[in-house]
C-alpha cells in the first residue's frame, strides 16, 4: 500500500523510515522544560491562549511517548489499549509516560515506558527523531520519539496499564482522508480533536493528534 502526498503523487510505504530520517532529529526541544521557549508546540485546543486560559490547565509535566512505527514489508504503527482506569478509560494510546529523573533523554524515557508496559525490548528499537511537543489538557508536555521497531518483537503486557496491543497499518495513519476532524463540549468549552476510526478500534484525541503531527512532519514539511 501506498502514501498519497499533497501533489497528488504516491510513495512507497516503506520509504518512511527515509523521510524520516532526513527530516526528524534527536534534539531536545528546550521548551519541553523552558514553558516560556519558542519553539514549535501542538495541543489540544490547537493551543489557542483564550481557550487554555478558559479551561483553567496548564501543561507543566514533561512526558514522552514512543511511536514504534514496525519494520514489515508494509509498515505498521503498534498501539496499545489502555486498562480501565480513571485516569485513561479504555483508550487507545501510544507506549510512554512522565520523563523521570534518571532517564537519559526524552527517547530513553519513551523506550523505558514502552518496556515497562509492554515488555518491547529496547534492543529492538532504533530511535529516530522527535516530533512536536505536544500539550494536553491533562497536564503534560508530551515529546513523541519515532523509533523504527524490528518485526520479530515478543511482547509481555503489563496488564495493570494495558489491555490490548495491537497494530495499524502505517498507510492507513497517512492518508489525510482518515483523518476526521471532530467537536465535543469538554467542560463548556468547545474542543476540536483527530479522530482516526479504524474498524472496531476507534484513534481519537491525544493520540490522533499526534498522528497528525507525524503525518504533517513526515508529508507535509514545511
Amino acid at each position: 500500500m501506498d502514501v498519497a502526498l499533497p501533489s497528488g503523487k504516491t510513495l512507497p510505504a516503506h520509504d518512511f523510515f527515509v523521510l524520516a530520517r532526513a527530516r526528524l532529529t534527536l534534539d531536545v526541544p528546550a521548551a519541553l522544560h523552558d514553558y516560556t521557549a519558542q519553539g514549535t508546540r501542538r495541543g489540544d485546543l490547537d493551543l489557542d491562549p483564550v481557550l487554555w486560559e478558559r479551561a483553567g490547565v496548564k501543561a507543566t509535566r514533561p512526558a514522552a511517548v514512543l511511536i514504534p512505527v514496525v519494520d514489515r514489508p508494509e509498515p505498521t504503527v503498534l498501539l496499545t489499549l489502555r486498562t480501565e482506569l480513571p485516569s485513561h478509560p479504555g483508550q487507545i494510546a501510544f507506549p510512554g509516560g512522565k520523563i523521570e529523573a534518571d532517564d537519559a533523554t526524552p527517547a530513553s524515557a519513551a523506550m523505558r515506558e514502552a518496556d515497562e508496559e509492554i515488555g518491547l525490548a529496547r534492543t529492538l528499537i532504533e530511535p529516530i527523531g522527535y516530533l512536536d511537543l505536544y500539550l494536553t489538557f491533562s497536564g503534560f508536555r508530551i515529546l513523541p520519539t519515532v523509533g523504527r521497531v524490528s518485526a520479530d518483537y515478543v511482547l509481555a503486557l503489563n496488564r495493570s496499564e494495558v489491555a490490548e496491543a495491537f497494530e495499524v497499518p502505517l498507510a492507513f495513519l497517512m492518508e489525510p482522508a482518515n483523518h476526521q476532524r471532530k467537536t465535543r463540549d469538554w467542560k463548556g468549552i468547545a474542543r476540536e480533536y483527530y479522530a482516526m476510526p479504524f474498524g472496531e478500534r476507534y484513534i481519537w484525541g491525544v493520540t490522533a493528534g499526534i498522528v497528525r503531527n507525524l503525518y504533517e512532519r513526515i508529508y507535509q514539511p514545511a
